[in-house]
């Protein structure tokens, strides 16, 4: 009998356990592809800067400082210790929206080199991930058309030479500032899955 409750026991441990470790291997491959799209987003805006004449950097930098992004419109924490009091639902809804931000005028940031053309995909595989951790987070979500956002501003007119160099340095300056986002929000949701774990920033 006492080994018939022993085994028991063992069998319900290790089936109560298994969604946390699904989680965290979920939130591994997201923390993982995150970091991936961020360094990826650090070296397209390092070699478009390299591309520009001093003078031009300068005049870009200016101007961007005066500008926003398209994604500055989520609300978000404004700072670490918002971020750390943050539930780990409301990082992953976060993260979602960010990242699906991105979906559509990714593709313009694509094309070239082998590096652009994996950022659209591997966008859909995070925003997928993500999805796949707040159902797991929450036991109901909202419907993800309310999570949807309108294209990047005035991406799509048709501009001068200087206006669309504008227009790609600040598309590829608020990628890498929203991809910073998302790998802390993420990697701070998933610190919070190892109670014994410090989540400091």
């Amino acid at each position: 009998m006492d080994r018939a409750v022993l085994l028991l026991s063992v069998m319900c441990a290790a089936v109560s356990s298994q969604p946390i470790t699904d989680s965290q291997r979920l939130f591994s491959i997201a923390v993982s592809r995150v970091q991936h799209l961020h360094l990826l987003a650090q070296r397209l805006f390092s070699d478009f800067e390299s591309s520009l004449q001093t003078e031009e950097q300068r005049q870009l930098n200016k101007i961007f400082l005066q500008d926003f992004c398209n994604s500055d419109y989520i609300i978000s924490p404004i700072d670490k210790h918002e971020t750390q009091r943050s539930s780990v639902l409301k990082l992953l809804s976060i993260s979602y929206r960010l990242v699906e931000s991105w979906e559509f005028p990714s593709r313009s940031l694509s094309g070239g080199s082998a590096p652009r053309n994996q950022i659209s995909p591997k966008l859909s595989e995070l925003k997928t991930g993500i999805l796949l951790l707040i159902r797991d987070a929450a036991e109901s979500f909202t419907d993800t058309s309310a999570l949807q956002l309108a294209p990047y501003r005035n991406y799509y007119q048709s501009l001068g030479p200087d206006e669309s160099l504008r227009r790609t340095y600040e598309m590829l300056a608020c990628f890498k500032k929203d991809m910073h986002k998302v790998e802390t929000y993420l990697t701070v949701a998933k610190c919070r899955l190892s109670p014994e774990a410090n989540c400091t920033l």
